[in-house]
């Protein structure tokens, strides 16, 4: 018995929808494939750029400990040969990009007493200096910046809990903030924890940068190597035109006596109250690499008094460097 049309036409429709169905199952299963397919090749390029990435950060960082390796044998020869510090000796020379494998190295010493120290305000016991306070409040004013900063400063410091009057501030101001805090009450261990004190907003902090450090003892300012601003502070009677003969004097020969920079015309009859120096026992290393894609910075406090300079501390940062120069960093 023949099948009529009607039920040959219902079949040849049911084989043309399975095919229909077979072809977009089929088209399904090649699109999600093809996805698959580039969401993994997608993932294997951000892993692969990833691990140069981390492979090139860690090869900045060994060449950054290599700079930090010449500047100490640096510091080293030059305590042997010389027995002052200045800037006209050949650790005061900043190294010119140096290429490396992949990239260039840069590194410079800075010696961190030609600034002033700040934990210079209070005492090894916590109470405070006054002939270094008064030092930081002349350097405030040098600098334009207010001199309720230095009251501030001294309550951070110093070991007790009584706010001095009338622009100190202790435990009861800091725990008004938005973000509840004490005063420290200690030495600061890094400049950036200025940030942390009554006043000293980022503009004050990128004004004293140039001329203040941190250090873990007390130390006197090497006036070989200080700033015009922090030499200027030695006396409330010093003026430019005395700095700039100061500074003429030790670009032309470096002060190789204290008792030689003290009878300076410039300083006649004055008496330098705070402690000077002209050598100096802690640097500062800064050294910069690119390597590939990666950028890495590493700051190095070195102390040096007698033998191997000894490293007191590093920091390291880091960051990659943009695919063009439109791109912002990360």
């Amino acid at each position: 018995m023949r099948a009529g049309p009607d039920t040959m036409g219902k079949s040849q429709t049911r084989a043309t929808r399975q095919r229909g169905v077979a072809l977009v199952t089929a088209l399904l299963v090649v699109s999600l494939a093809t996805v698959a397919a580039v969401a993994m090749a997608t993932r294997f390029q951000i892993d692969l750029r990833r691990t140069g990435n981390l492979l090139n950060g860690e090869q900045a960082y060994a060449y950054a400990l290599s700079a930090e390796s010449w500047a100490n044998v640096v510091l080293r020869e030059d305590l042997r040969e010389s027995k002052h510090d200045s800037l006209d000796e050949g650790w005061s020379t900043a190294l010119p990009p140096i290429p490396v494998e992949g990239g260039f190295v840069n590194g410079r010493v800075e010696d961190l007493q030609g600034r002033f120290n700040v934990n210079n305000v209070v005492k090894v016991g916590g109470s405070v200096n006054k002939l270094q306070l008064e030092y930081y409040k002349r350097l405030l004013d040098l600098l334009g910046l207010e001199p309720e900063l230095a009251p501030a400063l001294l309550d951070w410091l110093d070991g007790d809990i009584n706010a001095t009057f009338p622009d100190g501030a202790e435990d009861d101001e800091y725990l008004r903030a938005d973000i509840p805090y004490r005063a420290g009450n200690r030495p600061l261990v890094d400049v950036s924890e200025l940030r942390l004190v009554k006043g000293y907003t980022p503009e004050v902090i990128l004004a004293l940068e140039p001329h203040v450090t941190v250090l873990p003892v007390p130390t006197p300012i090497n006036i070989n190597t200080a700033t015009p601003i922090v030499l200027q502070a030695l006396h409330a009677e010093l003026d430019e035109s005395d700095i700039e003969q100061l500074i003429a004097t030790r670009d032309e020969t470096a002060f190789t006596d204290l008792k030689e920079f003290l009878a300076h015309d410039a300083l006649a009859g004055l008496e330098i109250a705070v402690a000077t120096d002209i050598k100096t026992e802690w640097f500062s290393v800064l050294t910069d690499v690119s390597v590939g894609r990666g950028r890495a910075r590493l700051e190095s406090i070195l102390f040096r008094k007698t033998g191997r300079p000894q490293i007191v501390s590093r920091t390291r940062t880091a960051k990659r460097i943009p695919d063009d120069e439109n791109e912002d960093e990360e």
